[in-house]
């Protein structure tokens, strides 16, 4: 058993509220491209309520963005752990980076083709 797992209730809640607040603090600060998607959230995101399309379509055309965050989050974790395991160069250390990219190249194009099917 951890010992970080202590917590229940309330106070487990407002612990995990301020874990993660310290991570979106810490990958806004820390990563340029999580700022560049939380850029293109802003402009897409309130886009979407002005555009002529169904609640359904709209609130794919939300999660989609919301999920690219989700992804460059995931991303900078595993990218975070295999620094803080080793700088040194490693096939799969290099393996793990290149996923979380590829990953993240999928959230992207994901965008790019929900918004078009949508809007064309």
């Amino acid at each position: 058993m951890s010992p970080f797992k202590g917590q229940t209730g309330l106070k487990r809640i407002l612990n995990a509220s301020g874990y993660s607040f310290d991570g979106l603090r810490a990958a806004f600060t820390g990563e340029a491209a999580f700022r560049q998607l939380v850029l293109l959230n802003v402009i897409l995101i309130p886009l979407s309520f002005f555009l002529n399309v169904s609640r359904v379509e709209q609130a794919l055309l939300i999660a989609v963005c919301l999920l690219a965050l989700i992804v460059e989050l995931l991303n900078s974790a595993v990218e975070a752990a295999i620094d803080r395991i080793s700088l040194e160069r490693h096939p799969l250390s290099k393996n793990a980076k290149d996923m979380g990219s590829a990953a993240q190249l999928v959230a992207l194009t994901m965008i790019a083709l929900v918004w078009a099917v949508i809007l064309l």
